[in-house]
């Protein structure tokens, strides 16, 4: 059994039009959002084995502030495939994941993270800014990942929170 976690990336800055879209910012919704569901997954106290994160600026913005808020010392890794990434490119990463890890957090993009979490799990999943989605997998080996290989058994967002 995996554990697999999609945490698409935080609420991003379009204040300046010269940035292109890799170097774009988090805004300051986005840095409270981040926070916020750090202190939430630390509440819950999950054990992640890993953290894998785009290298864009604003997913690695979300990384940091989302890990210190949560107290996890883990280095993230940061896998370039992961900006821009489609259904299958995410599927290709998760399939090379480690197989000594058995929970593990992606920290990502639309339309790939939903994209991805419905193909694993049948159902479709609105993944807003900053939300996280947890999905069980029935797999042994991560590179045995397929789709409806698992179930959705996490999905709070900051606006669930904020609520």
């Amino acid at each position: 059994m995996k554990t697999l976690f999609l945490l698409r990336h935080a609420k991003s800055s379009r204040d300046d039009p010269t940035l292109n879209d890799f170097d774009r910012s988090l805004n300051d919704r986005g840095k409270d959002d981040a926070k916020l569901m750090g202190r939430w997954l630390g509440r819950q106290q999950i054990v992640l084995d890993a953290v894998i994160s785009s290298p864009a600026k604003r997913a690695r913005r979300t990384t940091e502030i989302f890990l210190k808020a949560a107290d996890v010392s883990l280095a993230a890794s940061f896998d370039e495939r992961i900006y821009e990434a489609g259904l299958q490119q995410l599927l290709t990463i998760v399939s090379e994941i480690d197989p000594s890890w058995n929970t593990v957090l992606l920290i990502g993009h639309n339309p790939g993270f939903e994209d991805l979490a419905e193909s694993l799990t049948g159902q479709h999943t609105r993944l807003a800014t900053a939300t996280l989605a947890g999905i069980e997998l029935t797999i042994e080996e991560w590179r045995d990942v397929r789709p409806r290989a698992g179930k959705l058994r996490l999905l709070v967002s900051p606006k669930e929170l904020k609520n």
